[in-house]
């Protein structure tokens, strides 16, 4: 069974950089035809999908999040990682780490990812 926990800092400075991890267990993040995401939801709003990284270690960005994100992992940890830069109060949220078996560019239909990590709130408060 594949599970997906993440894991960073409840709170965040304005400015600073947020840097959250997804460790996946029961399974390899190296694993071929795999693709791991970062998505959030802010309160009161809907899903939004950050960015993907596929097993062979490309990644992709939401086009309006490009300039501050990055997606990288590390293998000898099984797990990924999300930072986003420059912060600020409109970056509060939940944030999950998912997978899914196709390559989902801006999909946040949760049905289309076949596991996902629990959340962790984010808030971005001086």
């Amino acid at each position: 069974q594949v599970q997906l926990q993440e894991s960073g800092p409840g709170l965040v400075k304005p400015s600073q950089t947020l840097s959250l991890a997804c460790t996946v267990s029961g399974g390899s993040i190296t694993t071929n035809y795999y693709y791991w995401s970062w998505i959030r939801q802010p309160p009161g709003k809907g899903l939004e999908w950050m960015g993907t990284i596929a097993t062979s270690g490309s990644t992709y960005y939401s086009p309006s999040l490009k300039s501050r994100t990055s997606i990288f992992r590390d293998t000898s940890k099984n797990q990924f990682t999300l930072q986003l830069s420059s912060v600020t109060p409109e970056d509060t949220a939940v944030y999950y780490c998912a997978r899914s078996t196709e390559l989902l560019l801006g999909v946040t239909e949760a049905a289309l990812y076949d596991y996902w990590g629990q959340g962790t709130q984010v808030t971005v408060s001086s």
